[in-house]
């Protein structure tokens, strides 16, 4: 039968679903495309510095596919950012996950630290959006909210453990222990940064975190 002129013909319903799935799929591709090419530039030339056509060329992708993900390069970024803390923090707690009901503090710390030193790359991205969100408090709250879920993991963890000695009592209960654990990471990147001794990092932070979380042998008391 002949369809009314200018309009298309109906797709069954099948046809239709295969249709928007394909479509999904092709999407989701090109948004972790984008993602993954955003990264490198960012991490090469720093948020502020990037133009969305540098990005699409990264991709392989035209102007018209980043704006179908997304709206802006803030966007992108947040997107970004999401997408790696979120990582690091299912990392962390997964880590801290591994003995059970008991912590094995100085095996718990060497796995922590291997996830917190995730890259340099990832440094450069992370200390760029944290710039960024110190001049703009709508994105200080995004950084907040994901710096928090770092530690609820973190200190989750701390009060969940049997036999971990008693923590110091500057630090107070878990909660403090594990804004005491983000600072020490803090402070070790940053140093990071500047000298790239990955090796130095991770060792000078291993005995941070140690020190803080036992009476500083490498055992609990």
């Amino acid at each position: 039968m002949a369809t009314e002129q200018g309009r298309r013909p109906e797709q069954p319903a099948e046809e239709s679903g295969r249709t928007a799935g394909r479509v999904t799929r092709r999407r989701v591709r090109t948004r972790a495309k984008l993602l993954d090419a955003a990264f490198e530039v960012f991490a090469a030339k720093g948020f502020g510095r990037v133009s969305i056509e540098e990005v699409c060329e990264a991709a392989g992708y035209s102007r018209g596919a980043f704006y179908s993900n997304f709206d802006s390069l803030d966007e992108l970024f947040f997107a970004l950012y999401r997408q790696r803390a979120d990582l690091i923090a299912e990392q962390v707690a997964g880590a801290l996950a591994l003995d059970g009901p008991d912590l094995d503090v100085p095996a718990a710390v060497d796995r922590v630290t291997e996830v917190l030193l995730l890259d340099l790359d990832w440094l450069l991205v992370k200390t760029d959006f944290l710039v960024h969100a110190a001049r703009a408090p709508d994105v200080a709250q995004t950084l907040l909210a994901h710096r928090a879920r770092l530690r609820r993991a973190i200190a989750d963890r701390l009060a969940r453990a049997r036999g971990l000695a008693a923590l110091p009592a500057v630090l107070g209960e878990a909660d403090g222990a594990a804004h005491a654990v983000v600072a020490a990471y803090d402070g070790v990147t940053t140093q990071l940064l500047l000298d790239k001794d990955v090796e130095g990092a991770r060792v000078w932070l291993k005995q941070l975190l140690t020190a803080l979380l036992t009476d500083g042998s490498g055992t609990p008391q």
